[in-house]
């Protein structure tokens, strides 16, 4: 069976003239490489595509796979996590991961969380405010945490999110509305703790492989899992593997985290962010369906590392799932 990789590689993109912050979701040809191993030792015959516009031209020119293994974020517009499947639900291409619909919503943060309220899950309160005149709305009161409403990998994310002073929210959102080109997302500062869950599989198949507690140092930004400690993890954070049956706080962030993929129609794999009240009470912070894959630096490798499962045991399971679902 002849498996197809696409991803967006970080390098391109900075040859290009973009940031590191501007790249910081796109990945590194470690992981690709890793990817790509992982595959070809699982017994199948893997093919490099790349991003979006490398998949247009092998699609012209005939190529097809009986799978395409997708981590490409892409680059451009709110849609862009979507743009990739989109194309290859055009040409009846079955991929890895969740649908065009999916990756568009939960690249939303503020729609994600409706969906997710409508349905029931605990989610804090929230307020997008595409312009500065939105602010007069903002019912709720703070400390507040502000950050852009569609970014990842917690671009735009630093201890000057947290805002305290509500005279001084006007100058947070104008800088994030100026800097990313979108609506800025304010929610309640929660100061209580925060895990990622990790989670395989679709639907009623989907499962919980285990949590993290995002702890971190005093040598990090305080009171943030911003983007300088995710890029500095090793100096700044801590990652503690816990477990739902010793502690009933983390049995109901993993009862939220599997509730909201399964509501989402999240597929494969992937994780959900949960952060709490200083109270102690969970609430659902995000998901992100299309997770990182670097096989030492991402969320997902790391708990699978604490859990005992091996990078091979993980691509594997993505790729079964995915077989699974489409019946190959």
């Amino acid at each position: 069976m002849k498996v197809g990789l696409t991803y967006d590689l970080r390098s391109t993109y900075i040859k290009m003239g973009f940031s590191e912050e501007e790249t910081a979701e796109l990945d590194k040809e470690e992981t690709i490489e890793a990817i790509e191993s992982a595959i070809i030792s699982l017994g199948y015959v893997c093919e490099r595509i790349g991003n979006i516009k490398d998949l247009v031209e092998a699609l012209a020119t005939g190529k097809r796979w009986d799978l395409v293994f997708n981590i490409a974020e892409g680059m451009f517009g709110i849609g862009r996590e979507a743009q990739v499947p989109a194309l290859l639900d055009a040409y009846r291409i079955p991929y890895t991961f969740s649908d065009p619909l999916v990756l568009s919503l939960t690249l939303h943060k503020a729609m994600t969380k409706r969906v997710l309220r409508d349905a029931g899950v605990p989610t804090s309160d929230f307020f997008v405010a595409s312009q500065l005149e939105d602010l007069a709305e903002l019912s709720f009161s703070g400390p507040y945490f502000v950050k852009p409403v569609a970014e990842g990998t917690s671009k735009g994310v630093d201890s000057s999110s947290i805002v305290k002073d509500r005279a001084l929210l006007p100058q947070v959102v104008d800088r994030i509305i100026k800097k990313f080109k979108q609506p800025a997302l304010i929610e309640p500062y929660l100061s209580g703790r925060e895990f990622t869950v990790g989670i395989i599989g679709t639907g009623k198949k989907a499962r919980i492989i285990g949590t993290l507690e995002v702890i971190l140092r005093s040598t990090a930004e305080e009171g943030v899992y911003s983007y300088l400690n995710k890029e500095e993890y090793e100096k700044r954070v801590e990652y503690h593997l816990v477990e739902a049956e010793q502690d009933g706080i983390v049995q109901e962030a993993e009862t939220i985290a599997l509730s909201s993929w399964r509501i989402l129609g999240c597929r494969d794999a992937g994780r959900v962010d949960i952060k709490c009240t200083k109270e102690g009470i969970p609430l659902f912070l995000e998901v992100n369906p299309l997770a990182g894959l670097h096989p030492k630096h991402s969320d997902l490798p790391i708990l699978c590392r604490k859990k005992g499962i091996t990078y091979l045991e993980l691509i594997q399971s993505i790729l079964n799932s995915a077989l699974n679902r489409v019946k190959l």
